[in-house]
Order: C-alpha cells, then structure tokens, then sequence
C-alpha cells in the first residue's frame, strides 16, 4: 500500500495554515539563535497567554490556585511553565520537556589574537555541527558582555544589512588537493574554525612612542579590533 505524501492531502486551507507556520518558524529560527534569546521570546509568547512570573507572585505572597499560570526562568538559558491543575499534587502532574538545542561557534575566555596580519577569533564549536558547512560563509554574533560595572548587555552584530561580516576561511580550490582527500569529519578540523574579524591595522599618530607602544605596533591589526569594540 502507497501512502500518499502530506502536500497531496492538504486543502487550500491546510496549505495556508502550513505557510503560516513555516514563516514564524523561518523568524523564530533567525531571531533566536542562542538559549538566552529563545527563553526570552517564550517569555514574551508565555506572557502574551496569562502566564505570570513566579518571582513576583512570591514576592506578592499571592497563593495560586486552580487555573493560575506562572513560569521561572533558570539563569536566563531556561524556562519552566506551570498551568496550575485542580487536584493536588500527590495525584500527580503532567509534565512535557523540550531542549534548547543551539549548535554553533563559541568564543574562548580571551578569543582576540592576530596571526600574520590578520585578527581573528579564537574559538570552539558546541553541539553535534558538521564544521566543513561553518566555512566561508557570513555568521553573526550573538551573545551577552558582562562589564566590569555589573551591567550586562546584549550584543548583536551581523544580523543587519549595515553591520560587518564576519566569517571562515578556506582553503581556495587549486590549493586544496589534500584537504579534498580527507573524509568529511576531517576536512575541516575544530582547530581550524577561527573567525577572521579585521585586517586593517590601526593608524599611528607620529608622536614619540613609549616601548609599550611600540610592541603594541606588532598587533596594530588587534588594537584596531579592540578600538572598535571599545567605540561601538
């Protein structure tokens, strides 16, 4: 017996309701690229539908009852929602989990360094990537900095028209013959997944230079680096 795949079997209705959902998916999957950024938007979704944070029911000394929705957020990077049911505990709960799977490239404690001319990122990839599809293409970052104040501030970059790109290098074709021998989980070695992030050196000023300075002049490229990041 031939089962007939689903397009075959959706109505004009159905069809429009799977668009629907794909194009949320398509932004959720743009939108929200680490844990932090998913529990986030499931706050944002979890309040839209009645749910309150558990923190300022507490605080209130507010008793739930039957009907009541609260969550709690773990350290930012996880969610539990509660739907408070009729019958007591000890009968029992159901409960439904999902993890935040989020592959991708992490920066070290301290990634900046500059290598030949170039500044690059120093890096380590989290969860089950195929590192060969991570190479010459644009990535963006995403994450949080903690400065020394206390603030922390969220930082997005690459993820607009106007901002800069970063991204991989590869070897190019005509000098690739032994990389292309390799089998696919050796192509391109975890190692070897640096970001490039600057090639410009910073400009000098011309006024004598104290001897720091001027071993800072081997990593003009990095100062430039940091400038930016000290400027933006």
């Amino acid at each position: 017996m031939e089962n007939k795949i689903a397009w075959d079997k959706y109505s004009d209705k159905d069809l429009k309701k799977v668009d629907k959902f794909a194009k949320e998916y398509k932004d959720f999957l743009s939108e929200c690229k680490t844990e932090r950024e998913c529990v986030q938007r499931f706050k944002e979704m979890a309040e839209k539908q009645g749910y309150e944070n558990l923190s300022d029911v507490i605080r209130e000394k507010r008793t739930l009852t039957a009907g009541d929705k609260v969550y709690a957020i773990n350290r930012g990077k996880g969610i539990i929602l509660f739907h408070i049911g009729e019958e007591s505990l000890e009968h029992g709960m159901n409960i439904l989990g999902a993890h935040i799977d989020s592959p991708r490239i992490d920066l070290k404690q301290n990634p900046l360094y500059e290598d030949t001319g170039l500044a690059l990122f120093d890096t380590h990839y989290y969860g089950g990537i195929k590192k060969y599809q991570w190479v010459t293409i644009p990535l963006a970052l995403h994450g949080v900095v903690a400065l020394k104040n206390g603030e922390v501030v969220e930082i997005v970059i690459g993820e607009k028209d106007t901002d800069p790109v970063v991204g991989i290098s590869d070897l190019l074709i005509h000098l690739a013959s032994e990389q292309m021998e390799k089998k696919g989980n050796k192509i391109v070695e975890g190692e070897a997944l640096d970001i490039l992030v600057g090639s410009i050196p910073l400009k000098s000023d011309h006024k004598e230079k104290s001897s720091q300075d001027k071993k800072n002049d081997k990593e003009k490229v990095k100062e430039n680096i940091l400038r930016i990041l000290r400027e933006e």
